[in-house]
């Protein structure tokens, strides 16, 4: 049975008659709910003044409570290495300081914490790993070069915020627009370069200049970031013809390592050859010297045999007719010696009497030092000068 059917045991509990059936008093249970929250407020029950009394009093304590919050919501901390950005009612207001701070509470002005501090990267062409769908981005790591090839480069590019007022104010989507940013002046300095020098020696010179178009850009906007570093992650021809790039580096390194060993063998081989030619210089200068000094000797001799000729014509013939015989005849090894009163002419071989003298000795000739010989050349020179002499003494 219902506690409200007729005849029950139960009564109303929202009234508080025992003995009456019936549904509750709605005036009287506002009534009692007010009564409660004047007790609990500080309110009394004497009156129905005292009561409206009672209620204003506790909506005031109420609002002075949640003024209070309020307030005390405003107080805000920025960490060291970030800057806070006030807007109020949605336009800039201050750029505030790392540590404890005030601002109005919401919903007049709110705080925008911007790290200035930390090193932020955004890569172009490749995702690195660690993340859903990993790799190589073709849309943006395909490039065209000025020889209208195809290379696939990946950048890095490494930036911190500068100005946190033209970052969080001047750019809807500040890393969005750098990426576009960066695609754009890719494309724009790959595109006056040749394919060779992308790939091989132009890497450094190419990031640089990446790097100095997208600061410019990003200036341009007010955008408040700076570029700390662009790293060429790779620059590499596409896979379809990856296999034909790699056989012309390994015909390109060939043709490097020839010219080394080329160049080689030239420091090699120059220097040998200039010392030969210095060599042949040097020695044409001493000829050409020692020519100058015998021809200047021969002109001062003759100068001298001149003047002795004027002096004595006939003696001056005589010894220069015997000098003369005399170097004729010490040029060769026969000897004719003419004995006096005699028709007998007598032979002397003396170069075979020397070469058997030779063989019977334990010392080769051929081994003899020239200074050893010639004494006996002399002697023999000087027999047949003596011979030679007298008779052209006696035929004259």
């Amino acid at each position: 049975m219902s506690w409200n059917e007729p005849g029950g045991d139960k009564k109303d509990p929202w009234s508080g008659r025992k003995d009456e059936n019936g549904p509750p008093d709605l005036d009287e249970v506002i009534r009692s709910f007010q009564e409660k929250l004047g007790g609990i407020f500080g309110g009394g029950s004497s009156g129905g003044g005292d009561a409206e009394g009672g209620s204003l009093k506790s909506l005031g304590f109420l609002a002075a409570g949640a003024a209070v919050l309020w307030g005390l919501s405003g107080f805000y901390i920025v960490d060291e290495g970030t800057r806070g950005v006030e807007t109020r009612f949605g336009a800039y207001s201050a750029t505030t300081q790392p540590g404890l701070n005030w601002r109005f509470p919401s919903p007049i002005d709110k705080v925008e914490v911007v790290d200035v501090q930390n090193v932020q990267v955004i890569e172009v062409g490749y995702r690195s790993g660690g993340r859903q769908g990993a790799g190589s981005v073709p849309r943006e790591a395909l490039m065209l070069t000025k020889d209208e090839n195809i290379v696939d480069v990946r950048l890095a590019v490494q930036y911190q915020v500068k100005d946190a007022k033209n970052y969080v104010f001047n750019l809807l989507n500040p890393t969005a627009t750098l990426k576009q940013v960066t695609e754009s002046a890719e494309r724009g300095v790959i595109g006056h370069s040749d394919m060779d020098f992308v790939l091989t020696e132009g890497r450094s010179e190419i990031v640089a200049e990446i790097q100095s178009e997208i600061q410019k850009v990003m200036d341009a906007y007010e955008s408040g970031i700076l570029i700390t570093t662009v790293n060429l992650q790779d620059a590499q021809p596409p896979e379809q013809v990856q296999g034909a790039f790699e056989d012309a580096i390994k015909a390109r390194e060939d043709e490097q390592r020839y010219i080394n060993e080329a160049e080689a063998y030239s420091n090699e081989v120059v220097p040998v050859a200039r010392g030969a030619a210095s060599r042949k210089t040097q020695e044409a200068e001493a000829y050409k010297e020692s020519i100058i000094a015998k021809a200047t000797g021969d002109v001062s001799r003759f100068s001298q045999l001149l003047t002795e000729y004027k002096k004595a014509p006939v003696v001056t013939r005589q010894r220069m007719y015997l000098e003369s015989m005399e170097n004729v005849l010490s040029n060769t090894s026969t000897v004719m010696v003419d004995v006096k009163g005699s028709n007998n002419m007598l032979y002397l071989p003396l170069d075979k009497l020397g070469n058997r003298t030779a063989n019977a000795g334990t010392t080769n000739v051929a081994n003899v030092p020239r200074s050893n010989v010639a004494p006996q050349k002399t002697s023999i020179n000087n027999s047949s000068r003596t011979s030679n002499r007298g008779r052209v003494v006696r035929g004259r």
